[in-house]
């Protein structure tokens, strides 16, 4: 019998609010450009304000709803375990991810006191997206969150890495993993951030435990993790801990293990304006091609494609239609 869903999602719930800023803005606020930051409710206000809020775009997101969100946009069944506040932004965050056919744990007023989390996404002139987030009410994700039946209605478990800095939400991820694994549901992990495998290695390595089914990194995240030189040793560290994994490339492409052979995934040409979402859409339009009958190869071109997509408009999305016209391109 088919699962439910080809995929569960965990992660933290934010409400990305995507914005163009320019390199005198980023050095005026004292922002370390490229990476995410956590910041407390204070200075996320004092950034909100600064920035000209009306044309920003908001979006329901954080790292692996944008995952999921990118997978149901290719047609499968998804499902996502977060936490919101009962405030405007809660509400806000509940409509636009059910908006896009994804299943939740997330109940209409039934949400806890608190602050929906947020994330402001900052683009430079030269693509380079900078994210300064204040989790809310989303660092208190915890085991109460986890949805049991319908993680074990599921092909696969996609766990975001960012969960690791907090101590319930690490638990989270672990007994997430554990009860993946008791019922026969694989087992994916994004690392999510270099600043999550560099000041969070060791709870990192404790939540891939004894391994996972596949992983998801970037090149600096791989040669942090591991300690190698180079990728190509940092490839053969990986092999230890996850049975088949995804090593994306920035314009250089991607190279994908499937648990026998490394594949190279060639880079699709375009004009990058925002880089913001594009790990996580390459993550989204693989676990579609690898749930839907594609090779671990075929997938690889169809995430390359749809992340070369992504990063040539601004925020972390393609629409249902573009989805549909990229598997068209490349398999029908």
């Amino acid at each position: 019998m088919p699962s439910k869903y080809h995929i569960y999602g965990m992660g933290n719930a934010l409400v990305d609010i995507v914005t163009e800023v320019s390199d005198q803005f980023v050095e005026e606020h004292a922002i370390e450009k490229g990476i995410m930051t956590l910041v407390d409710e204070t200075r996320q206000h004092q950034l909100v304000e600064a920035i000209h809020l009306p044309s920003s775009d908001m979006q329901c997101g954080g790292s692996a709803a944008n995952t999921i969100i990118g997978a149901a946009q290719f047609g499968a069944s998804c499902f996502y375990s977060c936490k919101v506040a009962n405030d405007e932004m809660g509400d806000f965050y509940h409509e636009d991810l059910t908006s896009n056919n994804v299943d939740t744990n997330l109940s209409p007023g039934n949400h806890e006191e608190g602050i929906t989390g947020k994330c402001l996404v900052m683009t430079t002139p030269d693509a380079e997206r900078t994210m300064h987030t204040y989790l809310g009410i989303t660092a208190n994700y915890s085991n109460k969150e986890i949805a049991i039946e319908a993680l074990r209605e599921s092909d696969y478990l996609y766990i975001e890495g960012y969960l690791v800095t907090g101590d319930q939400s690490r638990a989270a991820m672990i007994e997430a993993k554990r009860l993946a694994e008791q019922n026969g549901v694989k087992t994916a992990l994004t690392f999510s951030d270099p600043s999550m495998v560099k000041y969070f290695k060791d709870q990192m390595a404790e939540v891939v435990g004894s391994g996972v089914d596949l992983l998801f990194c970037n090149e600096e995240e791989a040669l942090l993790y591991t300690g190698a030189a180079t990728i190509e040793k940092a490839q053969d560290a990986l092999k230890d801990i996850a049975k088949s994994f995804v090593v994306t490339l920035g314009a250089k492409g991607a190279i994908v293990f499937d648990g026998d052979n490394a594949y190279s995934i060639q880079p699709f040409e375009t004009n990058a304006v925002d880089t913001n979402g594009a790990g996580d859409l390459f993550a989204g339009a693989f676990l579609y091609g690898i749930t839907h009958n594609k090779t671990f190869e075929e997938a690889g071109a169809l995430a390359s494609l749809a992340a070369s997509k992504v990063v040539s408009k601004f925020g972390p999305r393609l629409s249902a239609d573009q989805a549909s016209k990229l598997h068209q391109q490349l398999f029908d």
